[in-house]
């Protein structure tokens, strides 16, 4: 009695340790020639060939969350590639990332809620988004917040120790051999000019 329980068991191992060892047949790469190498979408190059789901992240503004709702608020298929969609298919997905509050994508999921100026809630993206980040952190600077001080000194705004990171490109007080070495070779150099001359 036990063994005849153990047997359809064994089968199932056995069929997926041949299900493991099949080769899983590769993904056809599919070129068609209206298949566009370089898109532009809100100012910004993405590769073609890349899944829309994953294309439309190299916008500023557009993160993974966000990418992915932008996909399902326009109705797209996510796996389909960049470089195959129309114009007016284009048209739509920026105009999905530019007022995502119109297409039902919640207020919380914007990078902007309850703007300064406006008091909306706002998605920026591409140069807008720049643009805007540059404006908030000349404001901290001008304020004289501490946030502002620490970006107009160059060092880590949110709290980060500072004895081993950030010091790349802040040498204070340190000078290496080897540009002793190279200061060192004009040097010696002009000497032997010198006493050549006398």
């Amino acid at each position: 009695m036990g063994t005849t329980k153990l047997k359809p068991m064994e089968d199932e191992k056995e069929e997926k340790k041949e299900f493991k060892k099949a080769k899983k047949p590769e993904k056809q790469r599919i070129e068609s020639k209206d298949l566009r190498a370089i898109v532009r979408v809100l100012g910004a190059d993405l590769d073609g060939d890349k899944p829309l789901e994953r294309a439309i992240r190299g916008i500023k503004g557009v993160s993974y969350a966000m990418g992915k709702a932008v996909i399902s608020a326009s109705g797209y298929d996510g796996s389909v590639k960049l470089g195959s969609l129309h114009e007016e298919d284009i048209h739509k997905i920026e105009d999905v990332i530019k007022y995502p509050q119109n297409y039902g994508i919640p207020p919380w999921m914007l990078n902007r809620r309850k703007d300064r100026e406006t008091g909306k809630d706002v998605h920026f993206s591409g140069v807008d988004f720049e643009v805007t980040r540059k404006f908030d952190i000349q404001r901290m600077i001008d304020m004289r917040s501490y946030k502002g001080v620490r970006h107009m000194l160059g060092l880590p705004v949110r709290g980060q120790r500072t004895r081993s990171s950030f010091r790349k490109g802040r040498v204070v007080g340190v000078i290496r051999k080897s540009v002793l070495a190279q200061a060192a070779k004009p040097a010696a150099a002009e000497e032997k000019k010198e006493e050549k001359k006398k």
